[in-house]
């Protein structure tokens, strides 16, 4: 019967084992998601702001602004 008992306890440990892996491949998978999105709102604008602010200093600095009055 011990025999039994420990095949069984077994098993229960493979199933336990197994939800726990898809719950870790849920969480990888979001943190995944996190970084990729954090680097769309972050890191994209941040490198689009090298290309503008030039521009815009070359505009502010040229002294060809018209404003109207």
């Amino acid at each position: 019967m011990e025999i039994e008992e420990i095949l069984k306890r077994l098993e229960e440990q493979g199933k336990k084992l197994e939800e726990i892996h898809q719950s870790v491949e849920k969480m990888r998978k979001f943190f995944l998601w996190t970084l990729i999105i954090t680097a769309v709102v972050i890191i994209l604008p941040l490198i689009g702001l090298l290309f503008v602010i030039p521009q815009f200093l070359d505009i502010y600095t040229s002294g060809n602004l018209s404003l109207p009055l």
